[in-house]
């Protein structure tokens, strides 16, 4: 989503009094942050998740996030606290202090060290989740955390860190190992982001440029686009009701919610009709121009007023109305590219279904388009009972992960049936802007010193390492 537009060039007085502030709380509590051993940072990495995780408080997080910002559906954003318990899960399994990984063989002894001041950029769809999910990663690591929240949901996510503080403070640590500031606009993050150790940005396209621009090292997300092949072996029903489960969760406004499905042609209307069974609303041809019209301007830039919106509000403000049963729109998609913006990121409740004629390379070139399109580097699907469909997907999806009959949004940040990390910031790779091709977890927030010692020599020969171009007469 795109970043709020403000005028301001250079900090106001009152900006940096607060930006200065914040550095001197943070070292002061990374000195101390970082003498703790491995039983009492985890036992601070429970406390901050409880904190925030619990029922109770996230329901009064979600609405309070869903008011402020007026985006979001309230049901499937609450559980969103089952991520945060995934995240402790993960962390809880893995060492981050002293000695982590040891390689016999070659001689290797791995150690963690903290990487220091993190400058979390916080996107508005995710103001509690992305706070509590990096506060339990960044406090494992022994680093501290400034949080540069969205100026659309700044409050929720101030509480949510006051939670977490509190938390900390109950527990005897500085409250400062985690701060969330006040006076955010684009120039105070671009502030915070410079004088940090590391930033870690999750949000619009120009946030995340400017977090690579920073002179800080950074990790930052791509933009999605997330398409599913659902190829003739296929379950359509169990396929139907995951897509649904993806394309409405939070109103459709995460960059991992389906956006396309490429079906084969042998089960088109079956998958179709499988769809309309589990809330679908299939728009007709007048409908989807209304649609089109509301969504994208003429140069095809995505109207923000759209975005994250639930069916019926969609189609009102469209100019026709669905039945109040209906859980998402389905558009047949026409052609692919970027005069057709059906085939780009949509984060709402629509979805565009394409058909794809006789073999499987049809469907993989389709895929290819849509990619072209936008989202490439962020993540793509299949159902399918076929291996060689699967493995010639991951060969030829330009995307760092791909989901195999699961719901994408639910999934592919990590989900308890998947082995996937959890977390709530997705890597692109190169394809998306990235510096890394994976899910940002507990690694990427660490600093490793590799210790080696001497083993025996594992030098190839000549003949072995270079062999048929080997001319042992130009060695003379």
């Amino acid at each position: 989503m795109g970043e709020v537009k403000v005028r301001a060039t250079e900090l106001t007085e009152e900006q940096q009094q607060e930006l200065d502030l914040a550095f001197e709380k943070a070292r002061k509590a990374l000195a101390i942050i970082e003498t703790y051993d491995q039983e009492r940072v985890d036992r601070l990495c429970q406390a901050v998740a409880w904190a925030v995780a619990n029922k109770k408080t996230f329901a009064r997080l979600v609405e309070m996030g869903i008011e402020e910002s007026r985006l979001g559906d309230p049901e499937s954003r609450m559980n969103k606290r089952f991520k945060i318990r995934g995240i402790l899960r993960d962390a809880l399994r893995q060492k981050s202090i002293g000695i982590i990984e040891e390689i016999p063989e070659k001689g290797i002894v791995k150690y963690a060290k903290p990487v220091g001041i993190i400058a979390s950029i916080v996107p508005t769809t995710n103001p509690d989740l992305t706070p509590a999910g990096t506060a339990i990663y960044a406090i494992k690591a022994r680093d501290v955390v400034i949080y540069s929240p969205h100026p659309r949901s700044k409050k929720t996510s101030f509480e949510t860190v006051r939670l977490m503080r509190e938390a900390l403070e109950r527990e005897g640590a500085p409250a400062d190992i985690l701060q969330c500031l006040t006076n955010v606009n684009i120039p105070m993050t671009k502030a915070l982001m410079a004088r940090a150790d590391l930033a870690l940005a999750t949000g619009g396209k120009d946030m995340v440029k400017s977090a690579y621009s920073s002179g800080t090292p950074a990790y930052g997300v791509g933009a999605g686009n997330a398409t599913m092949i659902i190829d003739e072996t296929a379950d359509t029903a169990d396929a139907a009701k995951n897509t649904m489960l993806s394309k409405t969760s939070d109103f459709g406004s995460g960059c991992s919610s389906d956006g396309n499905l490429i079906i084969s042609d042998k089960i088109f209307d079956d998958m179709l009709e499988q769809l309309q069974k589990v809330g679908g609303y299939l728009a007709n041809e007048e409908e989807k121009a209304k649609l089109r019209a509301v969504m994208w301007d003429d140069e095809g830039h995505r109207l923000p007023t759209t975005v994250a919106l639930a069916p019926q509000k969609l189609a009102e403000i469209a100019g026709f109305s669905i039945p109040d049963d209906r859980k998402f729109i389905i558009v047949r998609g026409d052609k692919i590219g970027k005069e057709y913006p059906f085939s780009g990121e949509k984060l709402t409740t629509l979805l565009a279904v394409y058909k794809y004629e006789g073999e499987f390379e049809n469907a993989l070139d389709m895929m290819r388009a849509v990619y072209e399109v936008g989202g490439k580097g962020h993540s793509c699907g299949i159902y399918s009972f076929n291996d060689d469909h699967i493995h010639r997907l991951g060969m030829a999806a330009p995307v760092s992960r791909i989901m195999v009959r699961q719901p994408q949004s639910k999934a592919n940040a990590g989900a308890f049936n998947n082995g996937m990390p959890m977390t709530s910031s997705l890597g692109c790779g190169t394809w998306g802007g990235n510096i890394v091709s994976e899910n940002v977890h507990l690694k990427h927030y660490m600093n490793t010193t590799w210790v080696s010692r001497p083993i025996p020599e594992d030098k190839p020969s000549d003949e072995e390492l270079f062999g048929e171009f080997f001319n042992p007469e130009l060695e003379k």
